[in-house]
């Protein structure tokens, strides 16, 4: 297939190939059977003797995604099963595609992303919960959707590869007056969680068009199970890596 310059960093599926060099390109990888996605917030609670509740939160956001296979044949196995042995155990996060987040629940939006990547309008801080962005298609009805999913390419910090999840939608139809000034047509202003873990440049790509969470195993070991029916068993967990 020629020469390559790095190693497939995906971990493979029917969208994200893989040779049997490590490059991106090849064999596609074999679909899930399951995922178990959750999102981890711990807070700390505590109750005064008056009874007031008193709420914090003790540490960082993380997804952790739990993936199980259908019964795999041996060519079916060994890409995604060595993929995973190159990193490692721990010691090399990598990205991985959730089958449905590939494309928005909103289908005008989500051909729309395919070749525009909305921005953020302007420059937000650490910590904030929402954010304005620009370069949307005018048609009200092209907007991202709850649920969905987008990670942020800023040039000026390459270190901010967490994923947020949108929580709410605000166009220039529908917004919080008295929170909020109108958007243009051009505009949605987007809350989502968690809040931002870095500051965002005004200016920064909004990424839609099929995100990628970059992740880690939570173990080191890797078994797999391997049948009288010469069918391999496997599944993995993985947890958010931030940069």
């Amino acid at each position: 297939m020629g020469a390559y310059t790095s190693f497939q960093n995906i971990l493979p599926d029917p969208n994200n190939a893989i040779g049997v060099g490590g490059q991106a390109a090849g064999t596609n990888g074999v679909g899930f059977a399951s995922i178990q996605f959750s999102s981890q917030a711990p807070i700390q609670v505590s109750r005064t003797n008056s009874g007031r509740v008193i709420t914090r939160a003790a540490a960082g956001h993380k997804w952790t995604i739990d993936i199980n296979y259908n019964p795999m044949t041996r060519d079916q196995f060994e890409p995604v099963y060595n993929f995973l042995l190159a990193q490692k155990g721990r010691l090399k996060p990598f990205f991985v595609q959730l089958p449905n987040q590939y494309t928005s629940r909103n289908a005008a939006f989500s051909s729309f992303t395919v070749n525009n990547t909305p921005t953020a309008g302007t420059a937000v801080n650490q910590g904030g919960e929402f954010m304005l962005q620009a370069g949307h298609s005018a048609t009200q009805t092209t907007s991202p959707q709850p649920g969905d999913m987008f990670t942020i390419t800023d040039t000026n910090d390459s270190l901010h590869t967490k994923a947020y999840r949108v929580t709410r939608v605000m166009n220039t139809s529908d917004y919080h007056s008295g929170l909020h000034s109108q958007p243009t047509t051009a505009q949605r202003l987007i809350y989502f969680t968690p809040n931002l873990q870095r500051a965002v440049s005004s200016g920064a790509g909004i990424d839609y068009y099929q995100p990628l969470i970059r992740v880690m195993l939570t173990s080191d070991v890797q078994s797999y199970s391997l049948g009288t029916n010469n069918l391999y068993t496997f599944s993995l967990k993985l947890e958010e890596a931030q940069a």
